[in-house]
């Protein structure tokens, strides 16, 4: 007897390259799409309003695509584990499909359903096409852990097999004689609701700048593929005034609800690239932001507290201040930094920004100036972006704030220089905040600077119409870069985490030798010298704000990371100065210690990177004791020495 199939939306919500789609309709008599709302999560303040437009048109995208099959989605109120047996009786349900859905509550979620499904003798199917490989695949690769370096990700993958092919679009041929049973009163009983009867008011909302659905997904992907020269030469593309505004080729909300499947965009790239560079096998770095999803998905598969700090084995447990006005200073952008605040306004207005804007507004939050948890950064993203994923949102607050797979805490984002040399207009200023319009170029990213007789001409005067800086950024960078330097000193005794060279406390431009404030730019209290030529920086790096004058070398093995190991232990680290000082003022390490480092270590070993895996160790020795005699901090020698 032919099944009767239920086939259950969460994520996949396309009819492209759903493979779970058509294991429902193959040989069934009829099916039923549905999609479960929860009452009580529509009322959640965890999801905007934004993201549940998105949401909602999707869902009638999706509604409409069934209807040119003869076929409807069933939206259906309520819990699925409450409404699940009732349907299996009410429809005389056998067979149940559903993507694989690789986080922990969603395993958890469905291994109840599983349950359910055999005691009333239902058959389950489940398909992976939510992710371009099986992340149990890759762990077992790995020895039964996940990989915490991208570079050993990449490594693993690449001696898998290539990804599986999309499967055919779902269509009349498939559905073959499967029918979906629908009454009159469908619309009635399992239409897609609007916001307001969610309980939203859009009252003054603006219309969407990303549509959501399917149709507009698969459109979005042609325009993207038509950039055939960026594709040809892998050229990342340049950090403009125009990046910063939606794209309309933008594809990640698509790929977050999966309206757009991300194995269709890999083949697709694939054939492109190998048309332009006649057959030739693509790189990996072609697929890079599909990997980097991939990435984060295989580290928080297993990892049920992976957007906590505490509990996280990965996550380094940093003693983050509570700051409860200041970090909704922050979310409500009125921070007093108009790049910040342009940002988060866009943000919250349209569901997205670039990611280097979302760099820049998680690293003010976190490490460069307001020191507070990554944590409400990241419930913050979750409500207002519309790609806001659970594991790579959470594995992007950890990595920006250096609490997991990234350590160089020495580099950080200006909110005055990164914007200014970007948009040097500063249009995307005046777009967002319009009070600041009025304000010529060359103060509309620091005004608090613009003579009292600019401000009124701009008819905003800084205080009154537009808030001062909440922080003094080169002051609070400065200390939280010691507080960072601080962390990871510990970290290194824990488990010799590597070297790490002091920051200094000063440098030509008085900001401690971060990324503060480039050449022409200044702060109250700060002096306005040159800081391109700091030692260890090149003119380059400096002008691009990557440059600090301390340096972060660590000697673990490639399969490590610096703070992932010692989160295993959770060591609970010490509270630090408020006041942190360096002995005379300066660094341990001068030009000619880093000279000499270079000169002795560097030379011989060329193949030698960030994660050094083969060392000459009476080379490595010799040089240590050699640099050891040159310094008296005795820090210094005890970081050498814990190399061996």
């Amino acid at each position: 007897m032919a099944p009767n199939s239920i086939h259950w939306f969460r994520k996949g919500l396309r009819l492209h390259d759903n493979p779970a789609l058509r294991e429902a309709v193959q040989g069934a008599a009829t099916v039923r799409c549905v999609y479960f709302l929860d009452p009580w999560f529509a009322g959640s303040s965890n999801v905007g309003v934004n993201r549940w437009r998105f949401l909602l048109q999707c869902l009638e995208d999706l509604d409409s695509n069934l209807r040119k099959l003869n076929s409807r989605l069933f939206v259906i109120r309520g819990q699925p584990a409450n409404v699940f047996p009732r349907l299996f009786k009410e429809w005389k349900i056998s067979r149940l499909t559903f993507e694989y859905d690789s986080e922990p509550f969603g395993k958890e979620r469905d291994a109840a359903i599983k349950k359910l499904a055999m005691e009333a003798g239902v058959e389950v199917i489940v398909k992976i096409s939510h992710t371009l490989y099986n992340l149990d695949k890759i762990i077992e690769l790995n020895g039964g852990q996940p990989p915490l370096t991208y570079k050993r990700f990449q490594t693993l993958i690449s001696r898998l097999d290539p990804p599986e092919m999309p499967v055919e679009t779902l269509s009349d041929t498939l559905m073959g004689s499967c029918i979906t049973p629908i009454s009159d009163d469908h619309g009635e009983k399992y239409g897609v609701p609007s916001l307001e009867e969610l309980g939203f008011d859009t009252e003054g909302l603006p219309s969407a700048v990303w549509p959501g659905g399917e149709t507009e997904a698969l459109t979005r992907i042609e325009r993207h593929l038509e950039r055939k020269a960026w594709v040809a030469n892998f050229e990342r593309p340049r950090m403009n005034a125009n990046s910063l505004l939606a794209s309309p080729t933008g594809l990640s909300p698509y790929l977050r609800f999966g309206c757009l499947s991300c194995r269709l965009f890999y083949f697709k790239l694939t054939d492109l690239y190998r048309k332009v560079k006649k057959n030739s096998s693509p790189p990996l770095s072609l697929y890079g932001q599909l990997l980097w999803r991939e990435f984060f998905y295989t580290a928080a598969t297993n990892n049920p507290r992976f957007d906590k700090m505490e509990g996280n084995p990965i996550c380094v447990r940093i003693p983050w201040d509570k700051n409860p006005e200041a970090l909704a200073k922050w979310a409500e952008a009125k921070t007093g930094f108009p790049w910040i605040d342009a940002i988060m306004t866009q943000l919250r207005q349209e569901g997205w920004i670039h990611h280097l804007a979302r760099h820049a507004v998680a690293c003010f939050l976190t490490r460069g100036d307001l020191w507070i948890s990554w944590e409400e950064g990241m419930k913050v993203f979750e409500e207002l972006l519309l790609d806001a994923d659970w594991s790579v949102n959470a594995g992007s607050w950890m990595w920006l704030s250096c609490s997991s797979f990234f350590q160089q805490f020495f580099h950080c984002y200006c909110p005055v220089g990164f914007g200014r040399r970007t948009d040097p207009n500063g249009d995307f200023i005046r777009r967002y905040l319009p009070v600041l319009r009025g304000f010529p170029a060359k103060f509309i990213y620091d005004p608090w600077n613009a003579p009292e007789s600019v401000q009124a001409a701009a008819k905003c005067i800084i205080g009154l119409h537009y808030p001062k800086p909440m922080v003094h950024h080169a002051e609070a960078s400065r200390l939280n870069i010691e507080r960072m330097k601080q962390i990871y000193q510990q970290l290194s005794r824990y488990r010799g985490l590597g070297l790490l060279a002091s920051v200094p406390s000063t440098n030509g431009n008085g900001n401690g030798g971060m990324m503060a404030y480039s050449p022409g730019e200044q702060q109250p209290g700060t002096n306005n010298n040159n800081n391109s030529h700091l030692p260890g920086v090149s003119v380059s790096s400096a002008a691009a704000g990557n440059g600090s004058g301390s340096i972060l070398f660590n000697f673990d093995s490639e399969e490590q990371t610096g703070p992932s190991s010692v989160g295993q232990q959770q060591q609970q680290l010490h509270m630090l100065p408020k006041n942190p000082q360096q002995k005379n003022g300066k660094s341990p390490w001068d030009a000619s210690v880093l000279f000499l480092f270079f000169l002795f270590f560097f030379l011989p070993h060329v193949t030698f990177s960030v994660s050094c895996r083969v060392v000459n160790n009476v080379h490595l020795f010799t040089t240590a004791v050699s640099l050891c005699l040159l310094t008296a901090n005795r820090e210094c020698k005890k970081s050498f020495l814990c190399l061996f």
